[in-house]
């Protein structure tokens, strides 16, 4: 008797932590907690599986990497195209076949291969003085940044930030390596001092007249608006959409991705449908101001007040094929020296 009572206790030792496992999820994240935290509890009150999140600015394929097969990840929750194509061209990640994602997340911004999934959109966006330059019309170009009239004027972010090598990239898929390279040159003869800082910077340089125009991603114009030190700031601006009468402006994405060696799969794919359903779609619209993935899923009332714009449909698939092509470009034109 006492044998099998042993034999019994040893089973249910063998067992419980495959349970426990079995009722959580594990995330590496380059999300902020403020914006995720809120959508894993939802998660975690729904399903009752427990959400366990790694945050980091920057190193996560590398730990991946490193990692290998004993990697606790199971989901990789980061931003823009560049991160995404990184993550699979090093094999960190698995397909995810699922009926739910696929009729969440439009074709255009989900991986050909079903390696990474868009959860939020952000447009690319050129913020001008109000008081000097006034809202550019419809029939504003990426490309008229290179023109005479904006000489000294503009202020960027470094070329080589993957906002900025995504837009390149996505100029080389639509007019080539030559006349793209063309362009930069146009753009950097035509900056006010050398880049710098990140795209809430720009703004804050187009306020104390420093340039006029600004490239900058549209959620930040939210943050501004909402943050009572900078306000000043977004009120010195108009945001407007380029290429509206030629490809569309360009749009980049905050994504997804199982990891490679994922210990707990079937908890990872629950996860990353939850977060391209309904609730966390709005929630992602609410919170940080960006554009939610899912056709139907409301704006922000602050984002809708900017007006519909025609997005660029160009595959962000395509546009991760010219990444190294951009940096070389922005090499060759020393583009931030």
């Amino acid at each position: 008797m006492k044998k099998l009572l042993a034999l019994s206790a040893l089973a249910c030792s063998t067992i419980a932590p495959s349970v426990m496992a079995a009722e959580e999820v594990n995330v590496y994240s380059y999300r902020q907690p403020f914006l995720v935290e809120p959508m894993f509890k939802e998660f975690t009150n729904e399903t009752g599986i427990k959400v366990n999140v790694k945050f980091a600015k920057k190193g996560l394929a590398e730990k991946l990497a490193q990692e290998g097969e004993y990697s606790p990840a199971d989901v990789i929750l980061t931003t823009d195209i560049s991160r995404l194509a990184e993550l699979t061209n090093k094999g960190l990640v698995q397909a995810v076949n699922s009926d739910v994602i696929e009729a969440n997340v439009p074709a255009q911004f989900q991986d050909n291969e079903n390696e990474w999934f868009a959860l939020t959109l952000r447009s690319r966006n050129v913020y001008s003085s109000r008081d000097r330059v006034g809202k550019l019309g419809a029939e504003f170009n990426y490309a008229d940044l290179a023109k005479p009239e904006f000489k000294g004027k503009i202020c960027t972010r470094s070329g080589k930030h993957p906002y900025n090598v995504s837009l390149v990239s996505s100029m080389i898929a639509h007019k080539g390596e030559a006349e793209t390279k063309e362009w930069l040159e146009g753009v950097k003869s035509n900056l006010a001092r050398k880049p710098q800082g990140n795209d809430r910077g720009q703004v804050k340089a187009i306020k104390e007249g420093l340039c006029d125009v600004s490239l900058g991603n549209s959620y930040y114009l939210g943050k501004m608006v909402n943050d009572k030190e900078q306000k000043a700031w977004a009120d010195a601006v108009y945001i407007n959409f380029p290429n509206q009468e030629a490809t569309g402006t360009h749009v980049n994405i905050s994504g997804m991705a199982m990891a490679k060696y994922s210990p707990n799969k079937e908890n990872a794919q629950k996860l990353m449908e939850f977060l391209t359903g309904d609730k966390a779609q709005q929630m992602y619209a609410e919170v940080n101001y960006e554009y939610p993935v899912k056709e139907g899923v409301k704006r922000s009332e602050l984002v809708a007040s900017w007006g519909d714009f025609k997005a660029d449909t160009l595959s962000l698939d395509e546009i991760a094929e010219h990444h190294t092509t951009a940096i070389k470009l922005l090499d060759e034109v020393k583009f931030d020296l």
